[in-house]
């Protein structure tokens, strides 16, 4: 269904609006937020405005695919994630995307240590799209079981539909 674009790391014309989401190892909530987020771009014939992207703060998983888990509970709600690879968050990601957003607190702190003083883009909170939610931050999933995961669908699914509503209303 929702697939990564061949070259997933660079958006096709400087006028896109870059989107990047950012977890720990980038193989649970951070591919799952760009398989959500891309559907929606998708749908709403917005890929041409919004280019999405996710990575880690972390090296561990580099190259490798979205945790089975993660997979598994996307696809059962319609969003193909399995083409997706780790990669790590650089800090010429801050050139390329307008906004940053990371799952959780820690990794929004590696983030701002990264972060050139000259951004002027979105680095925040993924959550806060989703003011109904009352939560800051997506969990880890990594050592929970299925329900865990579900949950990180259902937070992400509502974040990015704030998100998207939030971009739409600037272009």
């Amino acid at each position: 269904m929702n697939q990564a674009s061949p070259d997933r790391h660079s958006p096709s014309t400087s006028s896109q609006v870059g989107v990047l989401f950012v977890c720990l190892g980038n193989i649970c909530r951070s591919p799952t937020a760009e398989g959500i987020f891309q559907h929606l771009v998708n749908i709403n014939q917005l890929s041409d405005a919004i280019f999405v992207d996710s990575a880690g703060t972390g090296s561990w998983h580099v190259g490798r695919p979205p945790d089975a888990r993660s997979q598994r509970v996307a696809l059962q709600r319609g969003y193909d994630i399995s083409q997706l690879r780790a990669r790590q968050v650089a800090v010429s990601d801050f050139a390329k995307f307008d906004y940053i957003l990371a799952l959780d607190g820690d990794n929004l702190a590696s983030l701002e240590k990264i972060k050139p003083r000259h951004y002027s883009g979105h680095l925040g909170l993924l959550l806060p799209f989703a003011p109904h939610i009352n939560r800051r931050e997506v969990p880890d999933p990594y050592s929970g079981d299925e329900k865990d995961f579900q949950l990180v669908v259902d937070l992400i699914q509502e974040a990015a539909t704030g998100l998207l509503n939030h971009i739409r209303a600037r272009l």
